[in-house]
C-alpha cells in the first residue's frame, strides 16, 4: 500500500472518496469535485494509497486560496481545484479534459504553448509567484484578467505533468495603475513647477543682476581719478555679479532648459551634450534626426533620461567617449546612452544614494515604457529606454 497508485486505482473525491469509473477510457466527471483526470497524476506520498488519504489531499487542494491547475504533456487539464473554478468561472465538469487554451486569451495561447514546451525541455521558467510577472487569463464570460503564476513539473510513468498555481491580482494591478497615474501626474506638476521657477530665475533674477552689473560698470567708468580703493571694490563687485548671473542661468537651465520649450528636444539634447563635454572634456557624439519632434510628456522624459545618464557617466564612468542615440518610429521612441568607461556589475548591490539609474527606470515606467542598463566591469555601460508614444491627436 506504500507504492504509487496505478491508473485504474486513482479516485475522484466528492466529500467522501468515491471510485473513479471509466467508460470507454474516459473518466467519469462528478460535479463539485476535485478530480484527478485522467488518473495519471502522481504524488509521491505513500499515504495516498487509500481513499481516506486521497480524500484528505483533495480537501487540501480545494481549501487552497489560489487556483491549482495541472495539465499533461498535451496541455490537457487533468486537475482543477475549487479556487480555479471560482476565479475562472468555469465548473470543473466543463474544464477537465479540455485544453489549457480554454482559460487563456487567444492572443496569448501560442506564447503559453512555447513557454510550457521550453519549460519541459529546460526546466527553466520566468514565471514565479511574487516576482512581479503578470499573465492574463480568460473567464467563462470571455473577460480577461491579470494573474500571477508559478509553474512546476513532475515526471511520471505516464509522462510529465505541469502544475500551475495561479493568483488573481486584479485588485493589485488596478492599485498599481492608479499609483502610476498619480505618480505621472505628480511628475507633470513637478516639471511645471520647475519650468515656472526656471523662467522666474531667467527673466527676473538674471535680468535684475544684469541691470546691477550695467550700473556698476557705469559707476566704474564715471569714477573720479585718485580713488583706487573704490575702483578695486567696483571691480570685485563686477566679478561677483558676473558669477551670480552665470550661476543663476546655470541653475535655471538645470531646473528646466528653456530651449526645450522654445526650440524643441533636438536643440535641448545638443545643449546637454555641449555642456557635458565642456564640463568633463569627454566628447559626446549625437546620433539623431535633426527633424525629430516629440510632444509632452515624452520630450521631457527623453531629455531627463539623457540628462541623468550623462550625469551618471560624469560621476562614475571615467569614459573617454559617449554616444547618445535617439530613434523615433511611429508609436515609439528609443533612446540609448553608451560609454566606454569602467562599467560595473549590474548584479552587485548599489549604494543607497545612487538614484540616477533608478530615476531613468522610473521615468520610463511612468509612461508605460521600460529601461534597461547593460554593463560589465571594464566594458562600459549602455542605458537604453523605449517609450510607447501616443500621438498628440489620439484619445487618452
Amino acid at each position: 500500500m506504500g507504492g504509487l497508485p496505478d491508473r485504474a486505482s486513482w479516485q475522484t473525491i466528492q466529500g467522501n472518496a468515491h471510485g473513479l469509473s471509466r467508460s470507454h477510457g474516459a473518466p467519469r466527471v462528478c460535479c463539485n469535485l476535485t478530480e484527478l483526470h485522467p488518473p495519471c497524476s502522481t504524488v509521491s506520498l505513500s499515504s495516498l494509497s487509500d481513499s481516506h488519504a486521497t480524500a484528505r489531499l483533495a480537501g487540501l487542494l480545494d481549501s487552497a486560496m489560489d487556483a491549482i491547475i495541472t495539465v499533461d504533456a498535451a496541455q490537457t487539464i487533468v486537475l482543477y481545484n475549487r479556487a480555479a473554478g471560482r476565479i475562472f468561472g468555469w465548473p470543473a465538469k466543463e474544464v477537465l479534459g479540455q485544453p489549457m487554451a480554454l482559460l487563456l486569451p487567444e492572443r496569448f495561447r501560442d506564447g503559453h504553448h512555447r513557454h510550457i514546451s521550453q519549460f519541459a525541455s529546460t526546466g527553466v521558467t520566468s514565471r514565479r509567484m511574487g516576482d512581479g510577472t503578470v499573465i492574463h487569463g480568460r473567464r467563462a464570460d470571455g473577460s480577461e484578467f491579470p494573474l500571477e503564476a508559478s509553474i512546476s513539473q513532475l515526471h511520471t510513468d505516464d509522462g510529465p505533468l505541469f502544475t500551475v498555481i495561479l493568483r488573481d491580482v486584479t485588485e493589485r494591478v488596478r492599485a498599481q495603475e492608479e499609483l502610476s497615474a498619480f505618480a505621472a501626474q505628480a511628475n507633470t506638476i513637478r516639471e511645471q513647477e520647475k519650468t515656472r521657477v526656471a523662467r522666474e530665475l531667467h527673466d527676473e533674477l538674471a535680468q535684475s543682476l544684469t541691470a546691477l552689473k550695467m550700473d556698476a560698470i557705469w559707476l566704474r567708468d564715471h569714477l573720479p581719478t585718485g580713488l583706487p580703493d573704490m575702483a578695486s571694490k567696483l571691480d570685485d563687485m563686477l566679478a561677483m555679479l558676473d558669477a551670480s548671473v552665470a550661476a543663476t542661468r546655470r541653475i535655471a537651465a538645470d531646473l528646466r532648459p528653456l530651449m526645450l520649450d522654445d526650440l524643441g528636444l533636438v536643440a535641448a539634447i545638443e545643449w546637454l551634450a555641449q555642456n557635458f563635454t565642456q564640463r568633463t572634456k569627454v566628447p559626446c557624439q549625437l546620433q539623431m534626426d535633426d527633424a525629430l519632434e516629440l510632444h509632452e510628456p515624452y520630450a521631457t522624459a527623453v531629455f531627463r533620461i539623457v540628462q541623468e545618464s550623462l550625469a551618471n557617466v560624469a560621476k562614475h564612468a571615467n569614459a573617454s567617449t559617449v554616444v547618445v542615440q535617439l530613434d523615433r518610429t511611429p508609436g515609439r521612441v528609443a533612446v540609448a546612452v553608451r560609454d566606454n568607461g569602467a562599467g560595473f556589475d549590474t548584479e552587485a548591490a548599489r549604494p543607497a544614494a545612487s538614484l540616477g539609474l533608478l530615476g531613468v527606470r522610473e521615468r520610463a515606467q511612468l509612461l508605460k515604457g521600460h529601461a534597461t542598463i547593460t554593463s560589465a566591469p571594464g566594458e562600459g555601460t549602455t542605458v537604453s529606454a523605449e517609450l510607447p508614444v501616443r500621438e498628440s491627436g489620439d484619445a487618452a
